[in-house]
């Protein structure tokens, strides 16, 4: 990941539970859609050829990262299935200090203003706000008071509606899955209605 890229365009798109047939088309959607980053889950099925998919169809076009990485062995398998920067719900010591001893962007996840600290004295590249939705970008304003240099990435509950209002309440990024990756979608592989969605995220972050 080029880090500095991404924070011009700090926008990332969470894919969870896609069926390996689908990741062709699905990546395609999105570079359509102008979104540079993705995340997978690697608790989805499969998660690992997921991932090797993806980076196969993007062809460079995409940024590919992996998410809900939770211990060393399935770290181990998202680098070698090619993601290029790591995602965590929470701070998992082990994962944190092998990505930022390699050099490898990490995201770990924080709630709590202590969490929020911690996670970003470890070394976090930006630390992500999980779940986001509980509070709101009203939540952001507050914890960017005390924390100004930290870079704030949210994560949960971000839509084309909101999304605007968590960049002007200080987030550095944001982050979405569900709300735009729908299962009903993705399961009628109705790929232009997620294209159509994410356009119009990026099109209301602007």
């Amino acid at each position: 990941m080029d880090v500095a890229r991404f924070k011009k365009f700090p926008i990332l798109g969470i894919l969870r539970g896609v069926e390996p047939d689908a990741v062709e088309p699905l990546v395609e959607s999105v570079v359509a859609s102008g979104l540079e980053t993705i995340e997978i889950a690697m608790n989805s099925k499969d998660a690992a050829l997921l991932i090797k998919r993806a980076v196969k169809a993007a062809k460079n076009r995409l940024t590919i990262g992996a998410g809900t990485v939770l211990g060393m062995n399935i770290l181990a398998d998202a680098l070698d299935a090619g993601a290029t920067f790591i995602v965590m719900p929470t701070l998992v010591h082990d994962v944190m200090e092998y990505c930022v001893r390699k050099s490898i962007p990490v995201f770990p996840g924080a709630f709590s203003p202590q969490e929020i600290y911690n996670a970003w004295n470890a070394g976090a590249t930006m630390v992500k706000i999980f779940p986001a939705a509980m509070f709101g970008p009203a939540y952001i304003k507050e914890v960017k008071a005390p924390f100004d240099r930290i870079d704030l990435l949210a994560c949960g509950g971000v839509t084309p509606e909101n999304i605007k209002t968590y960049f002007s309440s200080g987030a550095a990024a944001v982050a979405f899955g569900a709300s735009v990756f729908r299962k009903e979608w993705l399961q009628k592989k109705d790929f232009a209605s997620i294209e159509s969605s994410i356009t119009k995220l990026i099109a209301n972050a602007r």
